[in-house]
């Protein structure tokens, strides 16, 4: 009797060979799926190459609209600024005006020989008081005179420079 005939019904060595015929199968379709997928990666590399792209360019849009925004932030703080000190100096110029205005509108005082105010100066009989804006010939014409006859009657009066207030003598109308 040959020992190898002999119910030798040992599966062992089968099943090994099947188990590693499976396994060699699996490692192809494996190998075969990883390749496909290499294939889908490789294909998808330049939009994804764009998207990182992408990336790069928001994020330096996000750091110069930052950059934008603090830039106005400064803008419109100085301009504020400015603003206020401008406000400042128009209410300054407003108060100025104001007394000057109140200052044309009061009379005019005329002064004692002691230095010492008596009231607003009222011209008498035969006078004529100063005005804003007066000068040798509208004051002529004012009162109806020649300016020959007006400069006669006044000799020491310096008709370039007239001061509000002063007081001429009128001269008799011919």
């Amino acid at each position: 009797m040959d020992t190898i005939s002999r119910e030798n019904n040992n599966m062992l060595p089968i099943a090994g060979i099947l188990v590693g015929l499976v396994g060699v199968v699996l490692g192809g379709i494996a190998l075969a799926q990883a390749s496909k997928a290499n294939r889908g990666v490789a294909e998808h590399q330049p939009r994804v190459d764009k998207v990182d792209a992408m990336e790069s360019q928001v994020s330096s849009a996000a750091a110069a609209a930052d950059k934008a925004a603090k830039d106005v932030r400064d803008l419109t703080r100085s301009t504020q600024e400015a603003f206020n000190a401008v406000g400042g100096k128009l209410g300054e110029f407003q108060t100025s005006i104001t007394k000057i205005e109140d200052a044309m509108k009061k009379p005019v005082v005329a002064a004692d020989k002691g230095g010492k105010k008596s009231g607003p100066a009222v011209a008498g009989p035969g006078e004529y008081l100063v005005k804003a804006g007066d000068g040798g010939t509208k004051i002529a014409r004012t009162l109806g005179v020649s300016i020959q006859d007006l400069q006669a009657v006044n000799p020491g009066v310096n008709w370039n420079k007239l001061s509000v207030g002063q007081k001429l003598k009128v001269p008799a109308k011919k």
